[in-house]
């Protein structure tokens, strides 16, 4: 696992590269909706994503740490 830091805002740039979609907005969470059906919710703003945090939205978009290095 890379020990790179993930700002929110690059998270959401990744998964869009990967065919996520912002579906909705509300104060400072996204909601990200892939076209086979997969949701995740991403809180944004200005500190890194913990790493239990990013745990959880790598198992929400359904995709593993690599590929999450490989897009970004």
């Amino acid at each position: 696992m890379a020990s790179r830091e993930i700002l929110p805002k690059d998270a959401v740039k990744a998964l869009s590269k990967l065919g996520f979609f912002v579906s909705h907005r509300k104060g400072s969470h996204v909601q990200l909706k892939h076209g086979d059906g997969r949701r995740v919710t991403i809180a944004i703003h200005p500190k890194p994503l913990s790493l239990g945090t990013l745990s959880i939205i790598l198992r929400q978009a359904e995709i593993t740490r690599k590929k999450l290095d490989e897009v970004l």
